[in-house]
């Protein structure tokens, strides 16, 4: 049944743009819910969906998937109320049921299907969600700052869990993740050395303002080594890059979906036991912990809005490097 006539802006063909378009949208069924969309923040996967550097895209389809929406209806089998405000990830459904599924570890489940990708995301004024993959939203935080939470923040948290107890930490990369990421562990107890692209002078300041010890480029040595180093901008030539700069046991972490080519590398630079790895999505029990405390870990979240119709504006300024923190889409 037809309930609503919506705006939504759709990837129809990827490395195109963004087009506008008035959509119906069917009534809520089973675990669904509606949300009239109230933010939705951009991330650098929507990136590589729009560039068509992700496999099994669902084309034409609504990305974003940082969304905060207000329950406008909801399918039988629903338990939030009308009116909840809820927060929409990355991770729209899994299977339940395969191995992955079984042992806590639902981000790896082949049959996953994500938000913006596979699913119409928040890129509109409404988005059908699972219920059961939303996360009720702390109400300390309003809608623009929430939304970069529901990846940047989770995505970022997940890196940094993975990354282990170390007291120096390297960020490579700051973008959004990198800023929330900063404040966690600077909460934690820990030193954050910040590494960003060539000349960036706006992101080695923003780093500093939010606790980082140290801020340079990306080729420069940090004045200590590392126990460990997070990789969130997707140039795979940092890998060797970060390697050399932790310690013996120290691990380095990739925490985006995406990634250019590893180049050939010593294995000196790995030897020494050294790890490295990846992070793949985030599963539901991470967003629980996270949004616990995150009202009480960050100082602040920076985020400038756009309209939605200016969409493909906010993803070239994210492509160009043009944003500091976070932007996020508005209806």
């Amino acid at each position: 049944m037809d309930i609503h006539h919506s705006l939504c802006m759709r990837l129809q063909h990827v490395g195109e743009p963004l087009q506008p378009e008035q959509r119906s949208l069917l009534a809520p069924t089973g675990h669904q819910v509606l949300l009239r969309v109230r933010a939705c923040a951009v991330c650098r996967t929507d990136l590589h969906v729009v560039d068509g550097e992700l496999a099994n895209i669902r084309l034409p389809v609504v990305p974003g998937h940082e969304i905060v929406g207000e329950v406008v209806a909801r399918g039988a089998d629903v338990q939030w109320h009308l009116g909840t405000r809820l927060g929409v990830p990355w991770l729209g459904s899994t299977c339940g049921a395969c191995v992955y599924c079984r042992n806590g570890q639902e981000n790896l489940c082949d049959h996953a299907l994500f938000t913006g990708c596979q699913l119409d995301g928040g890129y509109a004024e409404h988005a059908l969600a699972d219920a059961r993959y939303c996360f009720e939203l702390p109400a300390t935080l309003d809608d623009v700052h929430a939304a970069p939470l529901l990846c940047a923040g989770l995505i970022g948290y997940r890196t940094l869990k993975l990354a282990g107890e170390g007291r120096r930490l390297g960020i490579y990369g700051f973008g959004a993740a990198a800023h929330i990421v900063t404040q966690i562990a600077k909460w934690q107890g820990r030193e954050v050395f910040a590494f960003t692209r060539e000349g960036d002078t706006a992101a080695q300041r923003l780093a500093r303002d939010l606790g980082a010890v140290w801020a340079g480029e990306s080729s420069q040595r940090p004045p200590a080594e590392l126990d460990a180093a997070m990789i969130f901008a997707p140039v795979g030539a940092l890998v060797p890059t970060a390697l050399q700069a932790v310690h013996k046991g120290g691990t380095v972490v990739c925490g985006g979906i995406h990634m250019t080519d590893i180049p050939q590398f010593p294995y000196s630079l790995l030897w020494g036991e050294r790890t490295l790895r990846s992070v793949a999505n985030l599963t539901r029990a991470d967003g629980v912990e996270f949004l616990e405390l995150a009202p009480r870990a960050l100082r602040e979240i920076r985020a400038e809005t756009l309209p939605l119709h200016r969409a493909n504006l906010a993803l070239n300024r994210l492509r160009d490097g043009q944003v500091s923190g976070a932007v996020v889409l508005v209806p």
